[in-house]
């Protein structure tokens, strides 16, 4: 899919003030780019980042980090940039985690690979200005020149004469001088990097593997109540009312409340709440309750009845057309050859390690919460809306989070518990979301189906591709089920189209690691590999050909909103990095057992991959992984760099090999724990082997990219190994 190249704006500038105590404080502001400000939209109408440094005067160098961190390093690697082009001593660095605050940071928000782009230049020229206002400093006390002048681990060195001050020694002076222009401070060369592209170990490691209570699970407060929240069965249910006197009486409850909702699932929904002094004693409580639920729009939304209607609708022409470029149908009509074939992907929940929590205080009308959120900006917005507040009486403190994978891009645990909060005043409320709550009140990966068509002429060259879309939505997908009218290989084939066809659902959707694309890339790249298969060449063999010449590819409607390319050089690097890694032409010699490629481009970064695996007696083991990416010029944390990709492809081989799906019976979700959603588990992982291939492009983000490649490259090599198409997820090949 299409991204926009994301730049950062020229706009940007820094502020300086000095310490209360004496030292140097700096605040960099710098305005989103048009995709990231509108996906951040609920925050501030001007929306813009802002970095704030500080050097006391013992020389210790304090970074806010100003993102959610859930687990992709961007705590730790944000303040790199900064501590680079300083010239700080990393191990003289604090990062300290800001709160939720519009107003001083924008767009807080872990989703969308933002980060990277976005902060690369701006966040390296906040550092090199303080460097500068700090040598500048150095050179009036010294009585010098500024240019006699080098810096080095946090100290500002004169070398004709054997003098150095330490950063602390002149951040007060230094905060009194005016700030550069941020355009004009001089950046490092690459080859003068001391931090940037040099591994370093997550700031908040040693307090993970010490287990200190940093996630918002964790959150303690004085005479704190445990919520357990009892909420719809299924999706589009009504609360009627109940009997709450048995749950009342339980041990240890305290309070029992009920919650009204406005029929939409991100927010305050139809449930009742068990408030009791520990959370097993509310759960068991909760048990109790006798509700009594309008289940009527549900009926019918059975994950059965969505499959036969997709397939029904596909047997049609597509409702809506996103793309036709070219006559695809009459080039189809005098092909040589021609291939269809259906291919389909279930819901997926996201089920994080630390189910969804958060912790409320409502006292004296203000209310204060701390939940591991990625979007928290949004959550406020739900409380301002939902609970009739004003944003200033409003705090929320950003935790850790165990995970989330998209989920906490949602809110509704963070509005719930606020809710039950306001109506015991005074009183610390922890929402807390059992594993069966977590599976079953998620907002889901949308289930898709596609039907795909390709001709070919009599010397075996593809002229011909079309795709059949069916999703879910109404006007428009829901969230998660959209489909870019330039997704590869749109711009490579003349005569091409993409249409669509929606049908309604009541489930509650949602992003997922690398959103579409997790799913779209196992169907069009295992569709293609049919194609080449049929053209007796191979997968990688027709990527290149369809890339052909080094150039840049622009969507058709998406241009104005940034410039949204694909690069076929860059695709044509990987591509050909893997191969040769892979030593691709080599196969396996054992029954069984063999190779399968694809490549995917998403969210800025090029991924071609390689999957050996074998199957035998219809269970699939993967042995090893090759991973060519391409992220930009610069990978700035190796170590993080590589556990996002190894993360990402465990993820990828987990959902085509585990079992998970979620189905539903009128809008319920028959899965509830790991027993029956079962995740990737330590026997499932493989070798992988990482290469970065470097680009001239700014680097961009990580946490998505490398996901999507791994399972048609694996459903390929299933293929390979056992003559079975493998065109819906997860896998289930059955008994040789």
């Amino acid at each position: 899919m299409l991204h926009e190249q994301i730049a950062p704006d020229r706009r940007a500038f820094l502020r300086a003030s000095l310490l209360a105590g004496g030292g140097l404080a700096l605040n960099l502001s710098i305005p989103l780019p048009a995709m990231a400000a509108e996906s951040g939209k609920a925050g501030t109408s001007d929306p813009r980042l802002s970095a704030f440094v500080s050097i006391a005067p013992n020389g210790i160098v304090t970074i806010v980090g100003k993102n959610p961190e859930i687990g992709q390093g961007i705590k730790t690697m944000l303040p790199m940039l900064v501590a680079e082009e300083l010239d700080a001593d990393w191990d003289k660095v604090v990062i300290e985690q800001a709160d939720a605050n519009a107003a001083l940071y924008g767009a807080q928000i872990a989703g969308g690979s933002f980060a990277t782009p976005t902060n690369w230049l701006p966040m390296r020229q906040a550092g090199a200005a303080a460097r500068q206002m700090l040598v500048q400093a150095a050179a009036t006390r010294l009585g010098v020149e500024p240019a006699s002048l080098a810096t080095s681990k946090g100290r500002i060195i004169h070398a004709a004469s054997g003098r150095s001050l330490g950063f602390g020694d002149v951040a007060s002076d230094a905060a009194r001088l005016p700030a550069p222009d941020l355009k004009t401070v001089p950046l490092k060369t690459p080859d003068k990097f001391v931090i940037i592209g040099k591994s370093k170990v997550g700031v908040d490691s040693h307090r993970i593997v010490r287990g200190e209570p940093i996630y918002g699970i964790d959150t303690r407060l004085p005479g704190m109540l445990y919520a357990a929240f009892e909420s719809t069965p299924a999706f589009g249910a009504k609360l009627n009312g109940g009997k709450f006197d048995a749950a009342k009486a339980s041990p240890g409850v305290r309070h029992v409340v009920q919650l009204t909702g406005d029929g939409t699932p991100d927010g305050v929904v139809d449930g009742v709440a068990v408030l009791a002094t520990n959370w097993w004693l509310a759960n068991q409580a909760r048990s109790k309750l006798e509700l009594d639920w309008d289940l009527s729009k549900a009926k019918g939304h059975s994950t059965a009845a969505y499959a036969e209607k997709a397939n029904a609708l596909m047997d049609g022409a597509p409702a809506t057309e996103i793309r036709r470029d070219g006559d695809p149908d009459a080039r189809l009509a005098g092909a040589a050859k021609r291939l269809k074939a259906r291919y389909d992907y279930p819901f997926l929940a996201h089920a994080p390690m630390e189910p969804q929590n958060c912790t409320a205080l409502y006292k004296d009308n203000k209310l204060e919460i701390w939940a591991p959120t990625q979007f928290p900006s949004a959550g406020l917005k739900l409380i301002v809306s939902q609970l009739g507040m004003k944003e200033e009486d409003v705090t929320i403190h950003m935790t850790r989070m165990g995970g989330g994978f998209g989920r906490r891009l949602n809110n509704d645990y963070m509005v719930q518990a606020a809710a039950i909060a306001k109506q015991v005043p005074g009183v610390p409320v922890k929402l807390l979301f059992s594993r069966e709550d977590d599976i079953r009140r998620d907002f889901y990966r949308a289930a898709g189906w596609h039907e795909f068509e390709a001709g070919i002429d009599a010397i075996g060259k593809l002229i011909a591709f079309k795709n059949h879309f069916v999703t879910f939505g109404d006007k428009e997908p829901v969230t998660g089920a959209g489909i870019a009218p330039g997704h590869t290989p749109a711009g490579l084939i003349p005569d091409f189209a993409i249409g669509r066809t929606m049908m309604p659902t009541v489930i509650a959707t949602g992003y997922m690691r690398a959103p579409g694309s997790n799913a779209l890339c196992f169907a069009f790249q295992s569709f293609l590999d049919e194609v080449a298969h049929a053209q007796g060449s191979d997968l990688p063999t027709l990527m290149l050909t369809l890339l052909g010449d080094r150039r840049e590819v622009i969507s058709p409607g998406e241009a104005g909103r940034g410039k949204m390319t694909f690069d076929t050089g860059r695709a044509r690097d990987v591509i050909e990095k893997v191969i040769a890694t892979s030593d691709w032409k080599t196969k396996p010699t054992e029954p069984g057992r063999a190779k399968g490629f694809a490549f995917y481009y998403s969210h800025q970064g090029y991924f071609a991959e390689v999957v050996e695996a074998s199957a035998k007696g219809g269970d699939v083991k993967v042995h090893k992984v090759w991973v060519a990416g391409d992220i930009g010029s610069q990978v700035i944390n190796p170590m993080g760099a590589e556990n996002q990709v190894r993360g990402s492809i465990i993820d990828g081989i987990a959902q085509a090999l585990t079992g998970m799906e979620v189905q539903f019976v009128d809008g319920a979700p028959q899965q509830s724990n790991f027993h029956d959603f079962p995740l990737g588990r330590i026997p499932i992982t493989p070798e992988i082997q990482i290469d970065w291939v470097l680009s001239t492009k700014s680097p961009t983000g990580l946490g998505e990219p490398a996901l999507p490649p791994v399972i048609p490259a694996l459903v390929n090599a299933v293929f390979t190994a056992t003559g079975k198409r493998v065109r819906s997820l997860p896998i289930k090949l059955g008994a040789a």
